[in-house]
Order: C-alpha cells, then sequence, then structure tokens
C-alpha cells in the first residue's frame, strides 16, 4: 500500500518505511522502532482531538535559489484525521492531514484565487509521520542509530535510504477548472535519503529530513494542455524537506503535547519553475465536539 506526498505542483512521493540493520551506540534499532511506533499512534489519537492554523508561504526561486516574483502567503485551518486506506478492503485506516484554504495574501479566499495555485499544499495529505507505523516499515533500510552531538545530544538520531530501484515514474494530476496550472505526481524508486530525530526520553520524534541522493532525470508526460517551450526531458537537481516538531501547551485540563511546528521544502527543477515553501503551525486549538472548540 502506497502513500503519497504531494507539496507542489512537482510532487516527489516518498514510500517510507523501515528494515532492522546493526544497533550502534548500544542502541537496539528493532525495539527503538517499536517505541517510536507505539508514540506515534499516540500522537495520531491526540492530534484528532486539535485543530491549528498553517501559515504557507511560498516563493519561486532560481538556480541559485534566489527570490523570482511575487510570492505566495496562505492561511489554512488544519486537523488530523482518520480515514479508510485508498485501495484496501480489510477496513483498514490511515491517518491524514485535512486543511481548509481561509485567506490568500491577508484576504478572505477568492475564486480568482485559485488561478496560481500551483504550489499549494494539497486539502488532502497523508499524516508525514505514518512511515513510522510497523505496517509501513518495509521499504527503507534504516543504516544507523546514535545519540546526538551538540544541541541534539538528548536525541537518537536515525539515518535511513529508501529500497527499490527502477525509472522515475512522473503523471499528470487532474487539473483545477479554475486553475492556469499544471501538475505533475512523481515518484523516484530508490532516490530517498533521510534522518529522523528521536527524544531519547519520551521516544517521540522531533525532526525529519529527506532529500534525493542526486539528481534525477525524468520525461514529461504527453499532455495537451503543456507549454510548447517546457523539454520532454527535465531534471530534478535538488529536492530537500525539513518537518519540525514541539511542544504545546493546553489547560483544561493542562497538558502538553508534541506537535507539528513547521515544514521547509526546496526543490530545484532545471528547466522548470522552482521554489521554496514554509509551512509554519500555532493557534493550536482543543475540540470536544465538531461543534465546539475549546481554548
Amino acid at each position: 500500500m502506497s502513500r503519497h506526498k504531494q507539496p507542489a505542483a512537482l510532487a516527489v512521493a516518498l514510500f517510507l518505511a523501515a528494515a532492522g540493520a546493526a544497533a550502534q551506540d548500544g542502541i537496539d534499532l528493532d525495539d527503538l522502532l517499536d517505541k517510536v511506533g507505539e508514540k506515534i499512534e499516540q500522537y495520531f489519537a491526540r492530534a484528532q482531538r486539535v485543530v491549528f492554523l498553517e501559515t504557507t508561504r511560498i516563493q519561486y526561486i532560481g538556480s541559485n535559489l534566489s527570490p523570482e516574483g511575487f510570492g505566495r502567503v496562505l492561511e489554512s485551518e488544519v486537523r488530523v484525521e482518520a480515514a479508510p486506506a485508498d485501495g484496501d478492503s480489510d477496513g483498514s485506516t490511515e491517518t491524514r492531514v485535512v486543511r481548509e484554504l481561509r485567506r490568500v495574501n491577508g484576504h478572505a479566499r477568492r475564486p480568482s484565487d485559485d488561478r496560481h495555485n500551483c504550489l499549494d499544499p494539497n486539502p488532502i495529505s497523508p499524516e508525514p509521520l505514518a512511515f513510522l507505523l510497523p505496517e509501513q516499515r518495509s521499504g527503507y533500510e534504516f543504516t544507523r542509530a546514535t545519540y546526538g552531538k551538540r544541541k541534539d545530544q538528548h536525541t537518537i538520531v536515525i539515518d535511513f535510504r529508501e529500497l527499490g530501484s527502477g525509472r522515475p515514474i512522473v503523471k499528470e494530476r487532474p487539473r483545477d477548472k479554475n486553475s492556469d496550472c499544471i501538475g505533475f505526481q512523481m515518484e523516484f524508486p530508490g532516490q530517498t535519503r533521510g534522518r529522523v530525530w528521536i527524544d531519547a526520553s519520551s521516544y517521540e520524534v522531533v525532526r525529519v529530513d529527506e532529500r534525493i541522493a542526486g539528481r534525477i532525470d525524468f520525461r514529461l508526460p504527453e499532455s495537451k494542455d503543456r507549454p510548447g517551450r517546457l523539454d520532454d526531458w527535465q531534471v530534478l537537481e535538488r529536492y530537500d524537506m525539513s518537518i519540525r516538531y514541539k511542544l504545546v501547551p493546553f489547560r483544561d485540563p493542562e497538558e502538553v503535547h508534541l506537535l507539528p511546528e513547521s515544514i521547509d521544502t526546496v526543490m530545484v527543477v532545471r528547466g522548470m519553475q522552482s521554489y521554496r515553501m514554509k509551512q509554519v503551525f500555532s493557534d493550536y486549538r482543543r475540540f470536544v465536539t465538531d461543534a465546539k472548540l475549546v481554548k
């Protein structure tokens, strides 16, 4: 069962899971992953009782990472929910992130704002920590488990790489009738590398980084809507994403929960529009029913 993340018009689909590797620093990696998986399940249960604000800043960039043109700022209400897993007939569920766009560039959302939504986060996307659940730990190999250094000395750091091989898979995404954008979903088997930071005392994930191992040549699918100036063959030169989590206090009752803090993404594609995106989360609120919010 695959899980797709689509952070932009050109979306890198990452299949994240884990296989056992030799323990380092006296750490039993399999035992560590089991404890982390349990914490993720607890986190999903808590997160489904919380809504929060996501502020997304999107900026087109050149090959030297310098800004090009005007940026775009989005404000969305975000929640986490459990839903039936796509393609499954056994009644299993998956945890996903659901966002409702409220404001664009400081004003209430208008129909005309959708014309330039090329890089807007998807309204529904998989929860990024789901790859640490036991049922999804079969597509990656963890190659290192050590205690962090300096400011990360209270964490356990795990490196991982994607298993598998094959040609890049690129499919055109369904086009929004109000949008001027053409988007693609991209999968690069065996090309993902990453690192996970885990709190050494609580076994909660505090940071996840992902990147591609090197530049990737890929071919765009045929499309009648594709601009003629775009070549069939393109090169993905860089894809980096970093997700951070922080402790968030709540009152009545008083609790402290680890929740998303930010996501930073950079994608550089030779011959196509590249971008930098920063998603910041704030204004966390608990709710007890679908209609009543508790601050």
